[in-house]
């Protein structure tokens, strides 16, 4: 086996045992302690976050953060990776550390002089824009890692009305119109809740809650799904401009918008009742472009900011 294979093949044994002596590593590979001592002091010269353990019991450890083997990807994997990463960016908060970052710049390093050319010519002239939120990258990351070692997390948390210490158990991180939201299970309601990340002040770890198997299972895709199915709902319908229509096409109302000739169209679609005021917001931002049918609670919610909005301007 030539060294180079066998360094790789060093690092992902490392990676599974985390800590080991020299003599395992010996026997594994059929080699002699010398040669796998010098290996591994190799692997520590390289970057790779060994460290030897004194006295009985000794041997070597792998720091907490672990080192992945080296991967081959294709100029146009590279190309994509980095532009995945650049993306990134445009959000005011994410829940990474610098570890984009120093993913983005190790891609650019190694590419080729020619393709680094074609990227600098691609700079600032593709972007994903979002809008900029305020939020805190700390909680954000924290309930990421809740994600990913299946932990319950005490936040603070506030609501339109007051600010309360929730223990919640997260589903999982999505982005929407810029904000960051977190779907999970309240241990205080005893129910599942949407939680923005900008309301989030603190988040932390709380490994003394036990995790519960079924909320676990749940995907943000489907998270509040057999809750929905048991809601009391109202057919909402409206009608919508061709501007109307081409402003909704990328939001949840897309799949209910039924389009005319002329580029207008109905949007026909059961909702909760309780969030009946939710969606209300959403049509009312189009202004002009949307008209509400019925049900009459909705038009009446519109009525009343109508009238609100003659007050202010009185």
């Amino acid at each position: 086996m030539l060294k180079s294979q066998r360094l790789i093949q060093l690092i992902m044994v490392i990676n599974a045992k985390k800590s080991f002596t020299a003599g395992e590593l010996a026997d594994e590979f059929g080699l002699s302690t010398r040669t796998i001592t010098r290996d591994l002091q190799e692997l520590s010269t390289l970057g790779i976050p060994i460290y030897s353990v004194q006295g009985r019991g000794g041997g070597y450890r792998l720091l907490r953060e672990r080192m992945l083997p080296p991967i081959t990807f294709s100029e146009s994997e590279a190309v994509a990776m980095f532009f995945a990463c650049q993306s990134l960016q445009y959000y005011g908060s994410l829940p990474f550390d610098e570890g984009a970052a120093a993913a983005l710049h190790k891609f650019y390093h190694y590419l080729p002089a020619d393709v680094k050319e074609q990227i600098e010519r691609l700079r600032n002239k593709v972007a994903i824009w979002s809008p900029h939120r305020s939020m805190s990258s700390a909680c954000l990351r924290t309930l990421l890692q809740a994600v990913m070692i299946r932990s319950a997390v005490t936040i603070r948390y506030k609501s339109s009305h007051i600010v309360s210490d929730r223990d919640i158990q997260p589903i999982g991180l999505y982005a929407s119109q810029g904000y960051w939201y977190c779907p999970a299970y309240c241990f205080h309601r005893k129910a599942y809740r949407l939680f923005r990340g900008d309301r989030i002040s603190s988040a932390s770890l709380n490994p003394s809650i036990e995790c519960l198997e079924e909320v676990d299972k749940r995907s943000v895709k489907d998270w509040n799904e057999q809750e929905i199915l048991k809601m009391d709902k109202t057919e909402l319908i409206f009608n919508l401009t061709p501007n109307g229509v081409r402003t909704l096409e990328s939001s949840s109302f897309d799949d209910s918008i039924q389009c005319r000739e002329d580029g207008s169209g109905t949007v026909r679609k059961w909702v909760p009742k309780e969030d009946l005021s939710f969606f209300v917001n959403i049509i009312w931002g189009l202004g002009e472009d949307a008209e509400i049918v019925e049900p009459a609670e909705a038009v009446d919610l519109i009525k009343r900011k109508i009238e609100k909005i003659k007050n202010v301007y009185q």
